[in-house]
């Protein structure tokens, strides 16, 4: 992980974001690529495309300027390599431009979550980002001072269609010295017997070279609930997951449970789109 993306909104969470990319940077020799994006009212917007000089975008982009200056202040950021970027336009297609221009290896960003209303009709940027980014994406929910990845929980149904995000599922777990706990998890409308769970399971990792690894199966209501509180039984320090990046329809309709995690997991997740 040498190129780290960490987008800041100046809020508590995203410097929770900015503080365990720096001790991925720190342990991996890493660059961290810090970017605020400035979303703008829509008649400024327009002005900047039109080229007209405006006062208040002017005083804008310099008060997010010196809000990043005091960023690369923070004692955590010693000795590591960071380049700053203040951008104008929407918060999750400046994201993703900036992290295919800069060939970023991993996304870091903070989120709160979020119940109910608000998380029906609103959503997030970080929800965007999980949904559409060719990177992999760390989501951190709270302050995070000695970020490890010990016990590493990996849920899916191991069908082939997952082998390619798997690899980078090991890549990472390589990278961290974690130990994978992979999990199918058994819901009643969609039950497997254990004999035919393990089954899949092990014609999935035979495919794989794996060391430092533990298959289970974990009954449960439905997925995020169980995977959530598989992870809890187990003490995991993290949770991955691959998604489909479903847009649209489909995705209103169905949800995510990669975005259900973001939203609901206490611990981080990371994400690797399929």
């Amino acid at each position: 992980m040498k190129r780290i993306l960490v987008p800041t909104d100046f809020s508590v969470h995203a410097d929770y974001a900015l503080k365990v990319a720096a001790q991925i940077a720190r342990d991996t020799n890493g660059e961290i690529f810090l970017v605020h994006m400035l979303e703008l009212p829509t008649q400024m917007a327009d002005a900047v495309s039109g080229g007209a000089d405006i006062p208040e975008i002017m005083l804008f982009m310099k008060k997010a300027h010196q809000k990043l200056e005091s960023l690369l202040e923070k004692d955590y950021l010693e000795g590591i390599k960071v380049s700053e970027a203040v951008k104008l336009g929407r918060a999750f297609e400046g994201i993703l431009k900036s992290s295919v221009k800069n060939n970023i290896d991993l996304v870091v960003m903070g989120s709160h979550g979020s119940t109910g209303f608000q998380e029906l009709f609103i959503g997030s940027t970080t929800e965007k980002i999980v949904r559409t980014s060719e990177s992999p994406v760390l989501v951190i929910k709270s302050e995070n001072t000695n970020f490890k990845t010990d016990r590493f929980v990996f849920a899916s149904d191991f069908s082939k269609e997952v082998y390619g995000c798997f690899n980078k599922i090991v890549s990472f777990s390589k990278i961290f010295g974690s130990h994978l706990d992979l999990v199918m998890i058994n819901t009643p409308n969609s039950f497997k017997s254990t004999g035919d769970a393990q089954k899949i399971m092990k014609n999935f990792v035979s495919e794989f070279e794996l060391t430092n690894f533990s298959m289970h199966i974990y009954n449960d209501a439905n997925i995020e609930s169980g995977i959530l509180n598989f992870a809890k039984s187990v003490n995991a320090d993290i949770i991955g997951m691959c998604t489909h990046g479903r847009t649209s329809l489909y995705h209103f309709f169905n949800g995510s449970i990669s975005e259900g995690l973001v939203n609901h997991a206490n611990i981080p997740v990371v994400t690797f789109k399929i």
